[in-house]
C-alpha cells in the first residue's frame, strides 16, 4: 500500500521537488540561492533536493558567483527531456527542437500557402518535426511535449480554433488533438500571440518581469498577457483580443464582423493597400519597414500612424492591467523608433499618467523567432515534472 498520501512526507518531498524542478525549468539556470528565494523553500532543503536531482541526472551543478560570491549553478541537464515547438503563421510554419537546459537543438522555417489545408499544413508539420528530431540526434521517445501556435484563439473547452484565426478553413479545427494522435505525444497549443509573450519572457525582452504585454502585429493584432508570472488567457481562452478594441463604429468591417476595430487600421492588409497605389509593385511589411529607414517619407508616415493607432490599445491595456513593460513583436517591430514614439505618444495622452510613468515599450529581442521558442517555453510550463524525472532516468 502505498503511503504517498497527501500531507504525507514523502507527497510533501515529492511536492518540493517538484517546485525546484519547474523553478530551474523556467528560468533555464539559477543559483541554490535563487531556488530558495524563488520556491520559499530553505536553503538545507534545496540543497538535498538539488543532490538527490544531481545524483539521478536530471541537473548538473556548476560552480559560479554571484553578487561577487561563490555560488552553485543549477540546471537541467541536456538529458532531462526533449521538447518541441511548432509555429503556424499566416505564411511560414516554423519548427524548434530544444532541450530542457534552454538550448535549442534544431530549428527550420517553411513557407506555407495561407489556402492550405489543416491536413496538409499538419502533414507539413509531422515531416518536419521527425527531420529535425534525427537531424538532433534523438529518439521520439525522449520527447516530453509538443508546444504548438496557431494564429487565433483557442476555445478552451472544446480546443477548437475560434472564428477569428487568421488561417482560412482551419475554423472548428482542434489542432492541439489533431497533431497528439499524428505524433503520439502530448501537445499543448495557444494562440502565436500568447506564445509570443512567452518567448519574450523566458528567452528575450521580459526576462526578469512578472508583469507584461506582447503585442504582435502582422495580419492580425493580438496580445499575449503576462500577470504574475503566468500567461492570463481568461475563462474562454481569448483574453488579449486588442486588435478587436473598436476605435470607429463607422470604420472598416472587420473579419471579426464588427466595423473599425484595431486591426482593420493596423493589419497589414490595410497598411500596404495604402502604399501600393505611389509605390505598386508586390509590397511586404518587411519591404515598407526597410523602404521607411531608407528615408522613403510615405511609408514612414503609415509606420506612424500605425504606432498611434497601436498606442491607443496599448494605453487600454495600461488602464486596465498596469504592465511593467510592453514589447513589439512581428514584422512592425523592426521599425524601432518609427513606431515605438509614436506608440509611446498614445500612451502618454490616454493612460493613466502614474500608470504610463512606469511602462516602458521596447521591442521585442526574438524578432520571427519569439513564437517557436515560446512554444518550447509553454512545454516547459505546463508538462509535468515527473516527465522529465522519467525520461532523465530512461
Amino acid at each position: 500500500m502505498s503511503t504517498d498520501t497527501p500531507g504525507s512526507q514523502s507527497s510533501l518531498h515529492r511536492a518540493n521537488l517538484e517546485r525546484v524542478l519547474r523553478a530551474v525549468r523556467m528560468a533555464g539556470s539559477l543559483t541554490q540561492a535563487e531556488i530558495a528565494r524563488g520556491t520559499g523553500l530553505s536553503a538545507a532543503t534545496v540543497s538535498n533536493i538539488v543532490r538527490e536531482l544531481k545524483e539521478s541526472g536530471t541537473v548538473v551543478v556548476a560552480d559560479t558567483s554571484s553578487g561577487g560570491r561563490r555560488a552553485r549553478s543549477v540546471s537541467l541537464s541536456g538529458d532531462a527531456g526533449i521538447v518541441v515547438g511548432i509555429d503556424f503563421g499566416h505564411t511560414h510554419l516554423r519548427v524548434a527542437v530544444g532541450n530542457l537546459a534552454h538550448r535549442v537543438l534544431a530549428e527550420e522555417s517553411a513557407p506555407i500557402d495561407v489556402d492550405v489545408s489543416a491536413a496538409q499544413g499538419f502533414d507539413h508539420a509531422e515531416a518536419l518535426v521527425d527531420r529535425l528530431l534525427a537531424e538532433a540526434g534523438f529518439r521520439p521517445d525522449k520527447v516530453i511535449g509538443v508546444g504548438l501556435g496557431v494564429p487565433g484563439p483557442i476555445d478552451v473547452e472544446t480546443g477548437a480554433l475560434g472564428s477569428t484565426a487568421i488561417l482560412p478553413g482551419w475554423t472548428g479545427i482542434a489542432p492541439g488533438r489533431e497533431l497528439a494522435e499524428r505524433l503520439g505525444m502530448p501537445v499543448h497549443v495557444d494562440n502565436d500571440a500568447n506564445l509570443g509573450a512567452l518567448g519574450e519572457l523566458v528567452w528575450g525582452a521580459g526576462r526578469g518581469l512578472s508583469d507584461l504585454a506582447y503585442i504582435k502585429v502582422a495580419s492580425g493584432v493580438g496580445a499575449g498577457l503576462v500577470v504574475n508570472g503566468q500567461i492570463y488567457r481568461g475563462p474562454g481562452g481569448t483574453a488579449g483580443e486588442i486588435g478587436h478594441i473598436t476605435l470607429d463604429e463607422a470604420g472598416p468591417v472587420c473579419r471579426c464582423g464588427n466595423r473599425g476595430c484595431l486591426e482593420t487600421f493596423v493589419g497589414s492588409r490595410y497598411l500596404l493597400n495604402l502604399l501600393t497605389p505611389t509605390l505598386g509593385g508586390e509590397l511586404s511589411l518587411p519591404r515598407v519597414v526597410e523602404l521607411a529607414h531608407q528615408g522613403d517619407l510615405g511609408c514612414r508616415r503609415v509606420i506612424a500612424d500605425a504606432g498611434r493607432q497601436i498606442g491607443t490599445g496599448v494605453a487600454t491595456l495600461c488602464n486596465l492591467l498596469n504592465p511593467r513593460r510592453v514589447i513589439l513583436g512581428g514584422d512592425l517591430a523592426d521599425a524601432g523608433e518609427l513606431v515605438l514614439g509614436p506608440i509611446r505618444d498614445s500612451v502618454a495622452r490616454y493612460a493613466i499618467p502614474s500608470a504610463a510613468r512606469q511602462l516602458s515599450v521596447v521591442p521585442g529581442t526574438l524578432g520571427g523567432r519569439a513564437e517557436v521558442l515560446g512554444a518550447l517555453a509553454l512545454v516547459m510550463s505546463e508538462a509535468g515534472d515527473s516527465s522529465a524525472l522519467a525520461v532523465a532516468r530512461s
